[in-house]
């Protein structure tokens, strides 16, 4: 089963993942801009304070770098922004768990303090959440594109007894003016 055919282009669910992306990336872009307005160094330990976060300029370059990705993603919406979602908010909780152990170290090359850490574990599960909404779940509404995708055969049965019924109500008002069945003989 490949990710990116699951949800039709035109599926409400686009919109989710667009807009979530285009939020995030938006949020990020503006944080990187700030950095570099304030000709921040690309390696600095310590960082300068912006949005109440430390940031030096790489980590400034990553926050624009990131924010872009986000924004294309958005653009190009449905499968690939919900993809491109999940793998960039578990990147960002991957670098909040990293950053949280070498906090105060040397290798903290990006500058981050704790308050980085806390705004890359929200963001990640942030954008992850917009990415997954209506695609994981244990209890998938039945006419939802992923859980047909999923139970091909059940969706199918499924199908078929709705047109089944619908037939059913269409031919009773017959079967009630002629007080016969159809198909009866």
């Amino acid at each position: 089963m490949k990710l990116y055919d699951e949800l039709p282009v035109d599926h409400k669910l686009a919109s989710v993942y667009r807009y979530g992306a285009g939020v995030c990336g938006g949020i990020l872009l503006a944080f990187g801009c700030l950095g570099f307005a304030d000709e921040l160094r690309p390696f600095d330990t310590q960082g300068a304070h912006i949005a109440g976060m430390s940031t030096n300029g790489l980590l400034s370059l990553l926050s624009v770098a990131f924010g872009l990705l986000l924004v294309c993603g958005a653009v190009l919406g449905g499968s690939v922004a919900s993809t491109l979602n999940m793998v960039v908010g578990a990147l960002f909780v991957l670098s909040g768990l990293i950053h949280l152990f070498i906090l105060d170290r040397a290798a903290n090359v990006l500058g981050f303090g704790m308050t980085n850490v806390v705004f890359s574990f929200v963001m990640g599960l942030l954008i992850a959440t917009f990415g997954m909404y209506g695609r994981v779940s244990s209890r998938l509404p039945h006419d939802n594109p992923y859980w047909r995708r999923r139970h091909p055969r059940q969706a199918a049965r499924e199908a078929l007894a709705t047109r089944r019924r619908r037939a059913r109500a269409a031919l009773a008002p017959a079967v009630l003016s002629n007080g016969s069945r159809p198909g009866a003989s």
